[in-house]
């Protein structure tokens, strides 16, 4: 995670949006030091039982939760002897345990040497003290997701180490390296490399990143990233013991992952694996979702390719956006809805502006990605500022009808958090009108 470059603010919104077919409710700040970082890189889980209890997060310790479906909301800082750093990922086992994975900073040892996890039985429970995989020396560990297999419960995760964050020596390195739980988080298997291929430490195109793990329907581990090799993907067949002796090629990534858009500091276009789970025509499918500038640098757009044959072969890529702006589409994120198969996409969007003014739209395919409706669910634009730090994505949670996209908007140098209620049966209602 680089340097976080922010200005101090205040906040000045009302607690939520009137005019938008959606409604988007404001997640309030714990403290004055959220103000300072800004509420960005979020993430979101909606609970697997009980869609009105949902978890959310963003840098550098927040943390949220709501017990009413998103329209009101608690907030804290989380605490760690470790140190919490950021790029928090939060998620629900079967059971309705909650996880709150995190860098570290810890004081004894060096900057974000180690991922946390900290685990609590209810949202407005007390986090327990976190455990973490075995760290290796001073080496970097950064840009972790998650994903826990139905089956069992048992918790995979990857990520990006460095041997020196931001290095430019040409001796030093990035990789991906993989470690599961198999007890609710309590301990850890020792971290596995199972990326052949190395890239630099830089933090760009070159570097290898955006390690996102997803479970097939008969406990296959996947985790798909992106680098010098451009996107590529691992697999396991026995819980993580043994991978590919490769990591299989699955499309260029045109003009990499590091994106130039004008009036942010920096964006990336890394990307998003999620596995079809559910009873529907397309389970075990294999969805890669990614942001790249193919059609030119002013014209970025989201993409989709999929794959039915446990990523031996993956379909052309498709425009997930559907104007024919050439504009920005950037930021995406994905999630699947594993009660009916269903895809939701959020990410940000300039179709309507000659300038950087931004939107944030949602699209939705019910159809494993062979068609897509979209929804603008901010109530107005938003135009960033690129002396401020405004993050590096969005997040997005479905379950059972339920979704919630979770983004930042920017306005005059200020961030703050937003979440959208969105119910299936009213984005039905809307493609009827």
């Amino acid at each position: 995670m680089r340097n976080i470059l922010v200005l101090v603010f205040l906040l000045s919104f009302s607690n939520s949006f009137s005019q938008s077919d959606f409604k988007s409710v404001q997640l309030p700040p714990s403290s004055k030091l959220a103000q300072f970082y800004g509420q960005s890189e979020p993430a979101i889980a909606i609970h697997p039982i009980n869609q009105n209890i949902i978890a959310a997060a963003c840098i550098l310790k927040e943390y949220y939760y709501s017990i009413d479906g998103g329209n009101t909301w608690t907030s804290k800082a989380m605490k760690s002897k470790y140190g919490v750093w950021g790029d928090p990922v939060l998620t629900f086992d079967t059971t309705g345990r909650l996880y709150y994975f995190h860098l570290a900073n810890y004081k004894k040892t060096s900057w974000i040497d180690r991922i946390v996890c900290q685990t609590a039985e209810n949202v407005d429970s007390k986090f327990n003290k976190g455990t973490f995989p075995k760290p290796n020396g001073t080496k970097a560990q950064d840009k972790h997701w998650t994903v826990i297999n139905p089956m069992n419960n048992e918790i995979y995760m990857s990520w990006t180490q460095f041997d020196e964050y931001a290095s430019t020596v040409s001796t030093d390195s990035s990789i991906i390296v993989f470690s599961k739980s198999s007890d609710q988080g309590k301990t850890w298997s020792d971290p596995i490399r199972i990326s052949k291929f190395a890239g630099d430490c830089i933090d760009g195109d070159n570097t290898v990143e955006g390690a996102v793990p997803a479970v097939g329907p008969n406990g296959e581990i996947y985790v798909t990233w992106t680098g010098p090799h451009g996107l590529v993907m691992q697999k396991s067949v026995d819980g993580g013991k043994t991978w590919l002796a490769e990591e299989q090629f699955i499309h260029i990534h045109s003009g990499g992952w590091d994106l130039t858009i004008p009036g942010l500091q920096r964006a990336n276009g890394l990307p998003i694996l999620v596995s079809d789970l559910s009873n529907g025509s397309n389970r075990g499918t294999l969805y890669l979702n990614w942001c790249d500038q193919k059609n030119g640098e002013g014209d970025t757009d989201s993409w989709l390719s999929s794959s039915n044959d446990g990523g031996k072969t993956w379909s052309d890529p498709v425009r997930v956006n559907q104007d024919e702006s050439k504009k920005h589409q950037f930021f995406t994120w994905m999630t699947i809805d594993q009660s009916n198969g269903n895809l939701y996409f959020v990410y940000y969007d300039r179709r309507n502006y000659k300038d950087n003014q931004t939107d944030v739209y949602l699209s939705t395919s019910r159809d494993g990605g062979l068609t897509f409706s979209e929804n603008r669910i901010s109530d107005k634009p938003f135009k960033p500022s690129d002396n401020v730090f405004f993050g590096d994505y969005l997040n997005i949670s479905a379950v059972n009808g339920v979704i919630r996209p979770i983004w930042p908007r920017m306005d005059n140098g200020r961030i703050t958090l937003w979440v959208t209620l969105i119910e299936e049966s009213d984005l039905l209602k809307s493609i009827e009108k």
